[in-house]
């Protein structure tokens, strides 16, 4: 089960320090992320969030994330 919904405004900790953005996409199954399989199941999802300051997006599995706002 999900921790996180799609619209959360989360935190994780980066090479360049910590970012932050909102959820847009939850995997509950594995999928393929610039061109590499990412593991994901139901009860270990992986969340794509969209950058606050660039385009990026990144995918991450639950315990890297915190919840802000």
């Amino acid at each position: 089960m999900a921790k996180f919904e799609i619209g959360d405004h989360v935190k994780w900790n980066s090479e360049a320090g910590y970012v932050t953005g909102r959820i847009s996409k939850i995997h509950t199954s594995d999928f393929d992320y610039k061109g590499h399989t990412r593991r994901a199941s139901e009860d270990d999802p992986q969340y794509e969030i969209e950058s606050d300051k660039t385009d990026h997006v990144a995918a991450h599995k639950e315990g890297t994330l915190t919840k802000i706002d």
